[in-house]
C-alpha cells in the first residue's frame, strides 16, 4: 500500500517545481532539445509564479511524496469554475513511474475540484510516443478524449484534449 501524502510547494524551496519537471522530461527534452528548450523556460515561470503568488498559483499546486519521498507534483487551475477546471502539470520522477502516482495525483485533483463545485474537469497531453502513459492514464481515470489539434510547437504532434464529468 502506498503511503502518499500531498504537500504544499512552500514546505520546499523555490526551484523544486522545475527541477521535477526537468528530471521527470530529461528523456525527452535530450532527444529532442529543438522544441523541448523552449518548454524549460516556461517551467521557470511556473516555478516563479507558484513562489510569487502562494494564494493563487501557489494554492493550485501539491508536491506528491511516498514514505518521504519526493515523486513528483500535480497542479491545476481553478479559474474557469464552476464551469470547468483544467489539469496542469502532472508529473512523476522516471523512478516512480507505472506505481500509480500519476492516477492518485488526479484523484486528489478531481477531488478538490469536487469541493469547488467544478462540474467538468479538463485535461491534454501530447501525441508523442513519451506521453503515452499519460494517455493511458487519463482514460483509466475516465477522462474521454475530446479533440486533437496540432501542437504549435511542432506540428508532427498532436495535443490531445480529454474531458471527465466531476461532480
Amino acid at each position: 500500500m502506498m503511503n502518499i501524502k500531498f504537500k504544499a510547494p512552500f514546505e520546499f524551496k523555490p526551484g523544486i517545481i522545475v527541477s521535477l519537471l526537468e528530471r521527470s522530461y530529461a528523456e525527452i527534452s535530450s532527444s529532442d532539445p529543438k522544441y523541448w528548450n523552449q518548454e524549460k523556460k516556461k517551467w521557470t515561470e511556473f516555478d516563479q509564479e507558484v513562489f510569487r503568488y502562494p494564494k493563487t498559483v501557489g494554492a493550485c499546486v501539491f508536491l506528491t511524496l511516498s514514505d518521504d519521498q519526493l515523486v513528483g507534483f500535480g497542479s491545476y487551475d481553478n479559474r474557469p469554475m464552476p464551469a470547468f477546471g483544467l489539469i496542469g502539470h502532472n508529473c512523476i520522477l522516471p523512478n516512480f513511474r507505472g506505481k500509480g502516482f500519476g492516477k492518485q495525483q488526479i484523484i486528489e485533483i478531481l477531488n478538490r475540484f469536487r469541493s469547488m463545485a467544478i462540474k467538468t474537469a479538463k485535461a491534454s497531453t501530447c501525441s508523442h510516443p513519451f506521453f503515452v502513459r499519460a494517455q493511458r492514464m487519463y482514460i483509466s481515470c475516465g477522462f474521454i478524449e475530446i479533440n486533437r489539434r496540432p501542437w504549435d510547437m511542432d506540428y508532427s504532434q498532436h495535443i490531445i484534449e480529454y474531458e471527465k464529468k466531476v461532480g
